[in-house]
């Protein structure tokens, strides 16, 4: 029997009704994934949002599933992969209240060496763009990539394929969220920048292997686009777009959204407009974008370049469990999670330290439960 948590992320995805939030849940009734897989019904029914219908539906999605064989198969189809139980996994992701249990990728895995020392920018727009749509498109992902940003979209059509060329003429990197499995290349127009993406870049996904695309399907791509970026721009969007939705997650996940200003007479630009109404930042000029971003908190490279230089910050005497953690956080943010997983204790107990340390004033908490030294 497969006993490895990672293995169970895996499993417990393929059981009906239980989505990542109630995955968390889980997980932390259980201390572990594997033990909740082993929980009796009865014990199922302690945690919180599980009612008599879901224990039923997890209990009967357990008897049907051939554990080795499916993981056995699994690993055929999809050999890469990350759960929230690699250190490989996306921080910025660990801090959404919603990761993907899987995160199947393609490419380049050397993001994620990245993950906390570069920071993501999202660039994302309508389908049916318009040519000042894709010429801006194109001038902020180039300058935002000549400044150490990696540009995330979703490689559709439009506004999403002029970010993504852009930022590979630029000679930077570039991250393709897909509402497919990341073999299944959509739309098929864009065969060639799948190919040069797989090369210079990372293609990444909840769904596994040969999925198809499904209208329900990109709504979910767009909350991973905004969890992996500290920052959306959304360039040209239409009443309705999908970038708007990528925009309230945005939103929801405490990221700042940056909006390019058109004309009212532009129909593709009528939702972009009323983010500017609901108080997103509107984009002037590249070099006012820089500064824009420049008061959002943001990691890596970039803020060497960009803001202010870091500051040695005086090493104090701390208890032996306090200055562990300390000496985790740097100058730069790092997650929650990340922490967690680098000290080797609880959450509770890492929780605890990080409040002590914040009123010690050592230590500051930003957007998206990220911490950085003061």
């Amino acid at each position: 029997m497969i006993n490895d948590e990672r293995s169970f992320w895996v499993a417990w995805s393929q059981i009906r009704g239980v989505g990542s939030v109630l995955l968390r849940r889980l997980q932390q009734h259980f201390g572990t994934l594997a033990a909740a897989w082993e929980a009796t019904p009865e014990e199922l029914a302690r945690v919180e949002g599980l009612g008599d219908r879901k224990v039923e539906g997890i209990v009967s999605g357990r008897s049907q599933l051939d554990l080795d064989r499916f993981l056995e198969k699994h690993q055929q189809k999809n050999p890469h992969f990350w759960t929230p139980a690699d250190a490989e996994y996306p921080p910025t992701l660990l801090a959404i209240p919603n990761p993907p249990a899987v995160l199947y990728y393609l490419g380049n895995a050397d993001f994620c060496r990245e993950w906390e020392t570069v920071p993501h920018i999202a660039i994302v727009g309508t389908r049916n763009a318009t040519e000042y749509g894709k010429r801006w498109t194109r001038r902020l992902s180039s300058v935002l990539t000549q400044r150490g940003f990696t540009i995330v979209s979703g490689m559709a059509a439009g506004i999403d394929r002029s970010a993504h060329l852009a930022c590979l003429d630029a000679g930077g990197k570039t991250i393709a969220v897909f509402g497919t499995g990341v073999d299944v290349v959509y739309p098929s127009s864009n065969r060639s920048l799948y190919e040069t993406i797989l090369d210079r870049g990372l293609i990444l996904s909840e769904y596994p292997a040969g999925t198809s695309p499904h209208r329900s399907h990109f709504p979910q791509r767009n909350r991973i686009v905004a969890g992996l970026s500290r920052a959306v721009i959304v360039t040209e969007a239409p009443k309705g777009s999908g970038a708007l939705i990528t925009a309230d997650f945005a939103r929801d996940f405490d990221r700042q959204i940056d909006v390019l200003p058109s004309s009212l007479d532009n129909p593709n630009a009528i939702g972009s407009l009323e983010l500017l109404n609901k108080g997103a930042k509107a984009i002037l000029g590249e070099e006012q974008l820089l500064q824009l971003l420049s008061e959002f908190p943001l990691t890596g490279q970039v803020s060497k370049v960009i803001y202010s230089p870091p500051v040695t910050v005086p090493q104090p005497s701390l208890e032996p469990e306090l200055d562990r953690v300390f000496q985790i956080i740097s100058i730069e943010p790092i997650s929650f999670d990340s922490i967690v997983a680098k000290v080797g204790s609880d959450a509770g107990s890492i929780s605890a330290i990080l409040i002590q340390l914040e009123l010690l004033g050592l230590i500051a908490q930003l957007p998206g439960m990220f911490y950085r030294r003061c």
